[in-house]
């Protein structure tokens, strides 16, 4: 009986709390260094815009570093760097982030800056207007004007994908965000940024009394509306494979994106698992099976990776979502020759299972991931955050070096037999940078 991995655990202690409001808060002391990650997530992500504002979520991200009730704009930058600190904020399918990296002496002053933006952000015609032109500089650099600019997050849904929340542009077009006014903003700001729609994490070196009397002083006094009802985005699997192509002017090699939908991350975390180890098993590493076959032996592709949800967070994602294969090609590279030999490969798998050591490789690589990404502070506040927003379980953290390292060779061998052909959607890059 192949051994499994002895994956390091982790003991982080958590701390739960609900404010009166209902902004949920979770503490997770380590006094190892004196460095403190805070976290906000909001329950509202690209999945939640309207049809006709696309890319909203994200511009009202920006806004949300405008300016608040109390501060002026880019004061928040000014107080954060200030402090020796660092911030950020992004926008994801199902959730919207902001977050600091502070010395823990600063702790207060980011929690402050947190609160008084969660009363209200600086929502004005010039703020609204010079930030749509801020977004629509970001597309013309990340996606309009790059090769493979949104290949494949933003380019594969609207193939496996036919509902308006789960098939359309995040990005945004630039008629939407340009036709975005101030009401929208303000609309948008009071339903779903609501105390009762967040969670604020704070890891690292703190003192738990202390640190809940300070979020007492600055969010307790945040006016309580409660969160959303959250709409089911639910899509029926697919009957048929889907393909389609498209060619990018600026791209040298083809290329091409493969997904199939995988069983549900939240209600079904026990089936969805080996579809995250999987995908690793595949993809990860020299010695791993597509790497091997379509890499360094056949050499159809030049190179081949493959991860969970179409941003790459197999923990911070809900339904439906997929499992991903992406490759670029050389020239002329044949493309429906890389599909069919994946095909084989999975099929094999199936069939013949994994060889010796294989998955144990696999797992271990994985807990070593996982490990390094919590280590320090703000990861562990991220990762908390999320999980306490969509499982309420933020101590799952520590759990998952373990439930990866017990995914059994046969889970991986149904996942593997799951992925044929007519579950799956594809889209081709035809390459148009040397013609």
């Amino acid at each position: 009986m192949a051994r499994r991995p002895k994956i390091p655990a982790t003991k982080y202690p958590v701390e739960r709390h609900t404010l009166d409001n209902g902004l949920r808060v979770v503490l997770a002391p380590d006094r190892s260094a004196p460095v403190i990650g805070v976290a906000v997530v909001y329950d509202v992500g690209i999945r939640s815009e309207p049809e006709g504002r696309t890319g909203f979520a994200h511009l009202f991200e920006h806004l949300m570093f405008q300016g608040s009730k109390n501060l002026e704009k880019l004061a928040h930058f000014r107080h954060v760097q200030g402090s020796g600190g660092t911030f950020n904020g992004s926008t994801h399918l199902d959730y919207t982030d902001y977050y600091e990296t502070l010395p823990a002496n600063a702790l207060e002053r980011a929690l402050f800056l947190e609160a008084d933006r969660m009363r209200g952000p600086r929502l004005t015609e010039e703020n609204l207007r010079n930030q749509v032109d801020v977004v629509k500089e970001e597309i013309r650099v990340n996606v309009l004007n790059r090769p493979y600019g949104g290949f494949p997050w933003l380019k594969l849904p609207p193939v496996m994908f036919d509902t308006f929340p789960n098939a359309h542009d995040g990005y945004g077009s630039f008629d939407d965000l340009e036709s975005a006014t101030v009401a929208d903003a303000a609309e948008f700001f009071k339903r779903y940024y609501a105390s009762g729609n967040a969670v604020l994490t704070v890891a690292g070196d703190l003192d738990v009394a202390e640190t809940l009397a300070m979020i007492e002083r600055h969010f307790g006094d945040v006016p309580a509306r409660p969160a959303p009802e959250r709409p089911s985005f639910a899509e029926p699997d697919l009957a048929a494979e889907r393909r389609e192509a498209y060619t990018d002017p600026l791209a040298p090699l083809p290329a091409v994106a493969s997904a199939w939908r995988v069983p549900d991350p939240i209600d079904d975390y026990t089936a969805y698992l080996p579809y995250v180890v999987l995908a690793e098993v595949l993809t990860d590493g020299e010695a791993s099976r597509l790497v091997q076959r379509l890499v360094l032996r056949d050499r159809t592709v030049t190179t081949v990776g493959g991860y969970l949800g179409f941003m790459g967070e197999p923990w911070e994602v809900r339904d439906p979502t997929a499992l991903l294969l992406q490759a670029h090609l050389p020239p002329g590279g044949d493309v429906d020759k890389v599909l069919r030999t994946v095909d084989e490969e999975l099929d094999r798998l199936a069939t013949e299972g994994l060889a010796e050591g294989e998955l144990a490789r696999t797992q271990a690589r994985m807990g070593t991931h996982l490990l390094r990404d919590t280590d320090a502070a703000l990861g562990r506040a991220l990762r908390m955050a999320v999980l306490e927003q969509q499982r309420g379980t933020p101590e799952l953290l520590n759990d998952l070096p373990r439930l990866v390292g017990e995914v059994t060779e046969e889970q991986i061998r149904q996942a593997a037999a799951a992925l044929v052909p007519q579950r799956r959607a594809t889209v081709e890059v035809v390459a148009g940078g040397n013609q």
